[in-house]
């Protein structure tokens, strides 16, 4: 599995998009990337240079149609549920609405519970 640290400019215009706390967002890492979660559940980050969304199965449909493919972090392992944008949507007006239909989503599931330290 090969990781490729992200664009500083990718990570920019993430982090300005990425909704925040006044959304009960919760900025996070997964696997060194910068990620966002809702309740405990990722819902959109970066992966390499790709930036990822959790869709719902109807809104993975459409996605594909405009652009956007199936995420597979490692070759043959496709991550359930997650899609990787275009990257020429990266930058669009189009992304905005994405972004929200994910965050959607992700409201609509149910809480993950931490896990306690022992």
């Amino acid at each position: 599995m090969r990781f490729e640290k992200a664009d500083p400019e990718i990570v920019g215009l993430f982090d300005a998009i990425a909704p925040g706390p006044e959304a009960g967002v919760e900025k996070r890492k997964m696997f060194g990337y910068p990620c966002r979660f809702l309740n405990g559940n990722m819902f959109m980050g970066l992966h390499n240079n790709n930036m990822i969304l959790r869709l719902s199965e109807k809104d993975r449909v459409d996605f594909v149609k405009v652009g956007g493919r199936a995420f597979e972090p490692m070759p043959g392992r496709i991550m359930k549920e997650y899609v990787v944008v275009p990257k020429e949507m990266i930058k669009s007006r189009d992304l905005k609405a994405w972004i929200d239909r994910s965050l959607a989503y992700a409201s609509g599931l149910p809480p993950k519970k931490k896990k306690s330290k022992k």
